[in-house]
Parts: C-alpha cells; structure tokens; sequence
C-alpha cells in the first residue's frame, strides 16, 4: 500500500535525515535506535540496541538494512523529535505490527461493508 505522504510533516524528508544523523554510532555509521520497543534486544540484564547498520547486509534477517523513523506515537503527523527513533526495518515493522493489523481490520471492513460485533 503506498504511503500518504499528505499524512506526514512538509518537511518530513529533513526531519528523517535527522534523525538517522543522531543514529550514528562512534564509527559514524547510522544505527538501529530500538532498545526493545520492538519486543527483541532483552537480555537478562535489562535491555540492549539493536546491531543493524544502515547500508550494511543484515545480521539477523536477510539483505541490506535500510533504517526508517519510527513515529513511537504512532502520529505520522508528529515531528517531536523524542517520539522519533531511526528503526531498521525489521524492528519498525515488529513496533507497528499491532496497529498494521488494526489497519488492515478496518480496511477490510470497509471493502466487504461487514461489521463486528465487538
């Protein structure tokens, strides 16, 4: 499904790149931000970042890591930069998971005009 780039803040590009800037790790390299938001990174002494580099071939998936922002919201209209987290795509797809199967949900309600009951 294509993004509604309408949703976003005009300059959402900016603020993107940003926010991958802030990402960098000491060798400069942009850096998944999630520290568990996503479910994974826990270990027994609390919580750790994830290790995908931006660029970089994947270390716990297939292919080469693009970091996206992450709205922690969930208000792609929000441009507070601490709701706002660079997250490789495997971790900002477990964050949204949740709210991408509500969507999914609605839409399908809407195409077949059926409604539940709960």
């Amino acid at each position: 499904m294509p993004v509604n780039r309408s949703a976003y803040p005009k300059n959402w590009k900016a603020i993107s790149r940003e926010i991958r800037e802030r990402a960098k790790n000491a060798d400069g390299i942009p850096q998944c931000e999630c520290t568990g938001e996503c479910g994974l990174h826990r270990t027994t002494g609390g919580q750790r970042r994830c290790v995908e580099l931006h660029r970089h071939p994947a270390r716990w998936a297939r292919g080469i890591v693009t970091l996206t922002t992450a709205h922690l919201c969930h208000n792609p209209r929000c441009a507070r930069r601490k709701h706002l987290k660079a997250m490789c795509n495997r971790c900002h797809l477990r964050y949204d998971v949740k709210i991408h199967v509500q969507h999914r949900r609605e839409r399908k309600e809407r195409e077949t005009g059926q409604r539940r009951l709960f």
